[in-house]
């Protein structure tokens, strides 16, 4: 049976590599994001090399407030039943709180929290109305620990994991499942974007087609929360809550910390 995903943040990075996988599977797409001359240009490569997909392409500026309800206005007006919800889009910064545009901060929060949180409900209640759907979230490493220089930032994934195992344990009885996908550094445009370009924690970053397929497989599969990375994952479960809160904050500091 042919499923339709929505996949925000599709234009660039994990998003696109998902909407490329999700393509090869057969599956019809609705791609989300804010340039639609890249969305556009994605649809037209991926009707060239799959026969008999159908795309949608919504061009929204997710960080406005009425950015979900304007898109979920749009797929039912088109009358379009999403499948796989995946909320990718996201975006971070970098620098000391009291020293960053407090607007900023804030569209980060419509973004990678309001947004994300919007969406899962409107296409929630289709879902559970069919009783069936899956829902992958991109949060991150980060959602683990406070994140000194990337504050606010760390604190919207650290809410993006925790509402999603609390709204999976919800739905599960619907046969809906909920994934939570936590890679480390990934390889995309969120470098540039977030000023992090000569953080070391992004030397040895993941590319985005590998994050995407794993996250991808980890949504397929149900799974609660998902880490592309085994020693993150062992170091963030076993190793992490049993360091001092201080001695936390110090290591993840450093990590963040510009080399020049």
């Amino acid at each position: 049976m042919k499923l339709t995903a929505l996949i925000t943040g599709a234009s660039n990075g994990i998003g696109l590599e998902l909407a490329r996988i999700h393509a090869k599977r057969g599956g019809d797409l609705v791609l989300v994001a804010r340039s639609q001359d890249k969305l556009n240009q994605l649809a037209d490569e991926l009707r060239a090399q799959y026969d008999g997909i159908h795309i949608t392409v919504i061009a929204q500026d997710l960080t406005m407030p009425q950015a979900a309800q304007s898109i979920f206005a749009q797929t039912e007006q088109l009358g379009i039943q999403v499948d796989i919800l995946i909320n990718n889009a996201g975006f971070g910064g970098h620098g000391r709180f009291f020293e960053r545009e407090l607007a900023k901060e804030q569209q980060m929060i419509q973004l990678n929290i309001t947004t994300l949180t919007e969406l899962t409900h409107l296409y929630l209640q289709g879902m559970v109305a069919r009783r069936s759907g899956k829902i992958l979230n991109v949060s991150s490493t980060a959602s683990f620990m406070p994140g000194p220089l990337q504050a606010v930032y760390y604190a919207t994934k650290a809410y993006v994991t925790s509402f999603s195992q609390a709204v999976a344990e919800e739905v599960r009885e619907f046969g809906i499942t909920v994934t939570a996908l936590c890679p480390g550094a990934v390889a995309t445009g969120f470098v540039d974007a977030g000023g992090l370009q000569d953080v070391g924690a992004w030397k040895n970053a993941k590319s985005a087609q590998s994050v995407a397929e794993y996250g991808y497989q980890a949504m397929e599969k149900g799974e609660l929360v998902a880490f592309n990375e085994g020693k993150l994952k062992f170091a963030l479960e076993w190793v992490i809550p049993l360091l001092p809160r201080k001695t936390v904050l110090k290591m993840s500091r450093m990590a963040m910390e510009k080399s020049k």
